[in-house]
């Protein structure tokens, strides 16, 4: 007897990617908690681990070593990824204001999401300064300045662990460089305060050696461009400028309704704060009960107890307290391959620590880069005969990797008698057919995805945006749409937040292509599915396949790779970065292309069928053959990649019979990959086609010149 999935009766919200929550998710993919849905929302795709911060400044670690991949971590553990900063927390309705993305509702919500070294108070920082916190900013300025080349100088404000390691690292890897610099650190006390005087010492003595200059009891006024003010009337030379001090909560925890001390969010034994709904962990968080210092140490603790206490909120188990150590082990990079180690008023320095050091970081960071391997479901023992090859060897892919190949639906379709209304007019290889009413001509067309996302906002966006790529690639402009839904199984109050979701958004897109949603319909099943019908006004004969003529040029408006990115994502092998910079050309819209477009001989948008499925069409319908040139051919990042380690969409197979004459293997193999929400592929006059790529470009497409139109049947490839 068939198992039907258990229904999702409650939503989970984690509110940043930090040590806690991540270490979180990873424990949950091991052992979810059946009915419960789980989001996390974070600004990028990857959090960074702070502790290896210095080890890069210094360039001992490479960036990417730095980050934890939150969209491999979720996948890993069935969360749904909202890509967005969080700018507020509503109590009183259960909801998460996120910007760009429809509020997120919560029955259980936990905030992880660090602190900020920023310094709105004083004056010229925002302008010229970087604070060290969030990391991610603060990576990036760093690396870009330390390409540049000419004296440095660096000014550090803030004279605690991080602010002296950052001063160090600073130091060491301009030095490295071979640049003359000039290192401050400022402070308006007295520096390493947390530190016992023996390590306080030792710090003391590796900063002089670097040539760090220690100014205390030091008042700034003001930041500018090339230096500091301090209000003695002394000026500190310092083209970069950060901060690591006064560690601030961010602005909209403060008013978020909660208790807070000093700004962040009080918590009691259980992490749970004056709202038993909402927890909080980490450096946000304050322990009411047993105050801590804000390190990463009393994060990763947190997250076994967070784990079982969020889980016994959603109605599964008991709480169990927090009971963070007296001391902790305090390990301080030196700049170079040194650090010094601290505990219980003890402290040992040298390359030994370093390694030590080193040794305890990677460990933390192999745990989310080697995610465990969770055994498949095993088949019946007793089955039908072919029940093991129609699963495969991966997962169905979603999007237009699920399509049925081109085969068996022109099989099926030419079975079909042809509409005999004289007001239908069928467009041989279109996906949209003409209609006629008195002077009135319209296109209509269908099309729905089978979900590769978690996030119904995010899905929805991007099957409409795919939908309305038949519309836009006849030149049509969008009218009317009905939207089909159907949801996985789950609650009435689950699905009424889903719907309220998917339907935002689906009008949003909708009224700004210029179309209205009319209605629709929805059901539930066994997994997200969502798609649209559409119809568009043509002002003038709508642009079709078979219009295209010898000479032409061949565009294309978006790089190609969807299919393989998707495939790699939910198999767990794909870079969050690539991903989420995926679905910021999935989501891109093609009014404005299709408007630039207009004067196209013939025009496509590239989908299931991939680039040669879909301009084979093109030239079938206009009794022409192609070539195209292949490293023109745009490609979204990582897509080469991922193909070159053999990672296929599920209908890959499939596509290259379409057009089997072109090679395969390397980067002609995505020139299969289906795309969804892909780019229009327009057959336009050589003369104008230089000009047309350039306007598309001004208007934020990433179009390309990629081949021409021949009278030689057939696709061919130049390199």
């Amino acid at each position: 007897m068939h198992t039907p999935p258990l229904p999702l009766t409650r939503d989970l919200v984690l509110i940043g990617g930090g040590h806690t929550h991540a270490l979180l998710l990873r424990k949950w993919g091991m052992n979810p908690l059946p009915g419960a849905r789980v989001t996390v929302i974070n600004p990028g795709p990857t959090a960074p681990y702070s502790g290896m911060l210095p080890g890069f400044v210094a360039g001992h670690y490479q960036r990417q070593e730095l980050d934890i991949d939150l969209i491999r971590l979720a996948r890993f553990a069935g969360a749904r990824v909202i890509l967005g900063a969080v700018d507020g927390i509503d109590t009183g309705t259960r909801h998460i204001h996120v910007s760009g993305h429809p509020p997120v509702a919560f029955d259980v919500a936990s905030v992880n999401v660090g602190i900020t070294s920023d310094m709105p108070a004083l004056p010229g920082f925002a302008g010229h300064a970087v604070p060290a916190k969030p990391l991610g900013a603060f990576a990036a300025q760093w690396e870009k300045y330390l390409s540049e080349s000419g004296l440095a100088s660096v000014a550090v404000i803030g004279g605690g662990v991080a602010g002296v390691e950052l001063a160090m690292a600073m130091a060491h890897a301009l030095r490295s460089k071979g640049r003359d610099a000039r290192i401050t650190l400022i402070d308006s006390a007295t520096a390493l305060t947390a530190t016992v005087p023996k390590a306080s010492a030792t710090i003391r003595r590796a900063m002089a050696r670097l040539g760090i200059e220690v100014l205390e009891q030091a008042s700034i006024r003001q930041v500018s461009a090339d230096q500091i003010d301090l209000t003695d009337g002394r000026q500190i030379p310092a083209t970069f400028v950060t901060g690591a001090a006064g560690a601030r909560p961010y602005d909209w925890i403060s008013e978020s309704g909660l208790a807070l001390q000093d700004g962040f969010v009080e918590v009691n034994t259980y992490l749970q704060s004056s709202d038993p709904a909402i927890f909080a962990a980490g450096d946000c968080a304050h322990l009411s009960e047993n105050p801590r210092p804000k390190a990463g140490v009393f994060a990763v603790r947190e997250a076994p107890v967070l784990y079982d206490n969020l889980r016994a909120a959603l109605g599964a188990g008991q709480m169990r307290r927090y009971v963070p150590q007296k001391d902790y082990l305090k390990l301080i990079s030196l700049g170079g391959k040194s650090a010094l180690a601290e505990r219980l008023g003890t402290s040992f320095s040298g390359p030994l620590m370093w390694k030590w050091k080193n040794h305890i970081d990677q460990r933390f960071m192999n745990q989310f880069r080697d995610l465990p391997r969770m055994p498949a479901r095993a088949l019946p023992r007793h089955r039908a005969a072919g029940l093991h090859e129609a699963l495969g060897d991966k997962p169905m892919c979603g999007g237009c990797g699920a399509k049925v190949g081109r085969g068996a639906l022109q099989f099926a379709l030419q079975a079909l008698p042809q509409p005999n209304r004289p007001d239908i007019t069928p467009l041989p290889g279109d996906d949209a057919a003409l209609l006629r009413t008195g002077d009135t001509q319209q296109v209509m067309t269908s099309d729905h995805l089978r979900s590769f996302t978690n996030d119904p906002a995010l899905m929805t966006r991007i099957a409409a945006v795919h939908a309305l790529g038949d519309i836009w690639a006849m030149g049509a402009h969008p009218q009317a749409a009905t939207a089909t839904i159907i949801l996985p199984r789950m609650s009435a109050e689950l699905q009424q937040r889903t719907m309220t979701e998917i339907m935002r958004v689906a009008s949003d897109v909708m009224r700004h292509a210029g179309a209205g949603i009319v209605g629709g319909h929805s059901s539930m099943g066994d997994e997200m599915t969502i798609g649209f019908t559409l119809t568009g006004l043509c002002e003038a004969e709508p642009i079709t396949l078979s219009g295209a003529k010898p000479g032409d040029a061949l565009i294309l408006t978006k790089p190609l790779g969807s299919g393989v990115l998707m495939a790699a994502e939910m198999a767990g092998q794909a870079d969050g970065a690539w991903i989420a910079e995926a679905f910021e050309q999935m989501v891109l819209p093609q009014g404005e292309a299709s408007r630039i477009l207009h004067n196209a001989h013939a025009m496509t948008d590239v989908t299931g069928f991939g680039l040669a499925g879909h301009l084979q069409g093109i030239c079938e319908a206009s009794g022409c053959g192609a070539t195209l040139f292949l490293n023109s051919v745009p490609m979204m990042a990582g897509a080469t990649e991922l193909s070159e380690q053999g990672i296929r969409s599920t209908i890959y197979t499939d596509n290259c019979a379409i057009a089997p004459e072109l090679p395969t293997g390397g980067r002609a193999d995505l020139l299969f990959d289906p795309q969804t929400a892909g780019g229009l592929l327009a057959a336009v006059a050589s003369d104008d086609a230089d000009s047309l790529c350039a306007e598309l470009r001004a208007a934020g497409y990433p179009a390309a010149l990629i081949g021409h139109l021949d009278a030689t049947p057939g696709l061919r490839i130049q390199n």
